[in-house]
């Protein structure tokens, strides 16, 4: 069962959020004067775990794995903010680096599995699929993982979702186009409305409360 206490808001310096799942455990933390979100998925079954953006702040988020077997580390875009703990992540825990080939010379290390859209990635027993989502940069990726025993579905969207829009396209009208059209088509149109969605700053939504705003997005251009 969902712990009833998550509600995914957390502040830079306050203690992780905690959320279990049948089949995954995941913590929430925000780091860095950017108040980016870090996120530990960890499978229940094994003790294996993933890391969502090695933002900051390498001392909390070592803390954040704590005992856990982390084997991952998926960057969901190469912004500088998202990937400054990165290295000394993968010093400490030996983790594999993924993050999309588009946006892999970003990153401060070398990545050592390039992913696609469609491609999956594993944590213990659970699997997590690869979204590409273009806009916010050219490799920018989403992570949709759909839950056992009624878990539900959980993505975590890096910069390309928020409560309340897409990410930011500097007021670019083509990469605006691409980001909302791949959001609308790999994410609201496959995924059910009560999909809760994890994103790369600030508070946590679902695709569901935000479906109505879509048009009103489109409409704005941003």
């Amino acid at each position: 069962m969902s712990t009833p206490t998550y509600t995914g808001d957390v502040e830079v310096g306050g203690p992780a959020d905690v959320r279990e799942l049948p089949g995954l455990t995941i913590s929430k933390v925000a780091v860095s004067e950017m108040a980016n979100n870090a996120y530990l998925l960890r499978c229940t079954a094994t003790g294996q775990a993933l890391l969502v953006d090695a933002a900051a702040e390498p001392g909390t988020l070592r803390a954040l794995v704590g005992d856990a077997d982390l084997r991952t580390v998926v960057t969901t875009h190469g912004h500088w903010d998202h990937h400054r703990a990165l290295p000394d992540i993968v010093e400490a825990t030996g983790a594999t680096t993924v993050a999309h080939p588009a946006d892999a010379a970003d990153l401060p290390v070398p990545v050592q599995r390039t992913v696609e859209h469609g491609d999956t990635v594993a944590v213990g027993e659970q699997v997590l699929e690869v979204v590409h989502l273009r806009g916010h940069t050219p490799g920018s990726i989403a992570l949709v993982w759909r839950g056992p025993d009624g878990a539900g579905v959980h993505v975590f969207t890096g910069d390309s979702l928020f409560p309340g829009g897409v990410g930011n396209t500097q007021q670019d009208p083509g990469r605006f186009a691409s980001l909302i059209d791949d959001v609308e088509q790999r994410l609201f149109g496959v995924l059910p409305d009560e999909t809760w969605v994890y994103p790369g700053h600030g508070k946590d939504t679902t695709l569901g409360a935000e479906r109505p705003a879509l048009p009103a997005w489109r409409e704005r251009g941003w």
